[in-house]
This record gives C-alpha cells, structure tokens and sequence, in this order.
C-alpha cells in the first residue's frame, strides 16, 4: 500500500496485478525446469563446479578470486573434464 497525500492510504502502484503474479510465477518455474533441464545434459558444469570447490578446500587460499581466475583460465582444464567425462561414461 502507498501513502497518498493527506495520509491516505492506496493501492501500491508497483504492485503486480493477481493475473500478472500468475504469469511470474510460471515464469519461474518454467526456468527452473530448463535450468535443471541444461544442467542434467551438460555434466561437465557440475564437473567444473565441483573441482573448483574441491581444489578451493584443499587449498584453502587466502584470495579466493585470484585462485578462482587461475583455476577457471588454466590451460589443462579443457582436457581435465574430458578425462573426467569419459571415466564418468565408462563407470570408472
């Protein structure tokens, strides 16, 4: 609700309509299906994401944006998630 001059109080004109919050939620949820959709077909992200958070921990490093740009831009981690990719499929 917005205050309106003289202390009256009126409908919020930021608010969404009932129709609309409908049309949000879908949204989101329809997102959320394609996002876990993409996720579920590209298993290299969760390779890329789970090594970087156990080399983080391993190492524990004081700057962690540093050691996130050095991990994410080394040149060996194209084929580290290959040959993890291809252990993954062989049931290694």
């Amino acid at each position: 609700m917005e205050q309106l001059p003289g202390g009256i109080v009126g409908p919020d004109p930021g608010a969404l309509s009932p129709e609309l919050l409908e049309q949000l939620r879908d949204f989101k949820i329809q997102t959320r299906i394609a996002n876990e959709k993409y996720l579920r077909t590209h298993k290299e992200v969760s390779l890329l994401i789970s090594g970087f958070f156990r080399e983080m921990f391993l190492k524990r490093p004081e700057n962690i944006l540093e050691f996130a740009a050095h991990y994410f831009t080394d040149p060996r981690l194209p084929n580290k998630i290959h040959m993890q990719l291809i252990k993954d499929k062989k049931g290694i």
